[in-house]
């Protein structure tokens, strides 16, 4: 029986194909944020119902892809089995990951995420160009649960931002 993808939180990233609710050109994994048509400030995660700027007098929230590219602001690597709802076996050994926050220039704002398996903390500095891509966060006999990973960029790979 094949296994159905799901993200472990809907509509916070396009499926791995970057297939969205056209607001996402086809082919392109992004992060899936709203922005307030009064103040432009913009959100991750989404915010549906109202503005969280506080000098706002109130938008409509629409949903924006944001950077695909970002710089690291900080890192650390988690060596311990996180509470639900973090899906893992608790009969399997725990592996620790990388987890990186990154800055997104752009939106002006800072993003947390697992780094792409086989990234370890001595593979980045603060201040490293990282891009998103699509990862899976845990399987089961029904599901491959996706989410975003952070995987630092080549040198001469393009802008950050993009």
């Amino acid at each position: 029986m094949a296994r159905t993808r799901r993200p472990v939180v809907a509509g916070w990233f396009t499926d791995c194909t970057g297939e969205a609710a056209g607001t996402v050109p086809d082919g392109e994994f992004r992060l899936l944020g709203t922005r307030c048509t009064a103040c432009a400030a913009v959100f991750f995660p989404r915010e549906d119902d109202w503005c969280r700027n506080p000098g706002c007098p109130g938008g409509e929230l629409v949903e924006t892809p944001l950077s695909r590219r970002g710089r690291v602001w900080s890192y650390t690597d988690g060596r311990y089995r996180p509470p639900a709802p973090y899906v893992s076996d608790p009969d399997a050994p725990w592996e620790p990951y990388t987890l990186v926050a990154v800055e997104l220039a752009a939106e002006a704002m800072v993003v947390l995420g697992q780094a792409a398996p086989g990234v370890r903390t001595a593979d980045l500095t603060v201040g490293a160009e990282v891009e998103l891509v699509p990862g899976v966060l845990s399987e089961d006999e029904e599901h491959v649960w996706t989410t975003w990973h952070w995987r630092p960029v080549a040198e001469g790979s393009g802008e950050a931002g993009a």
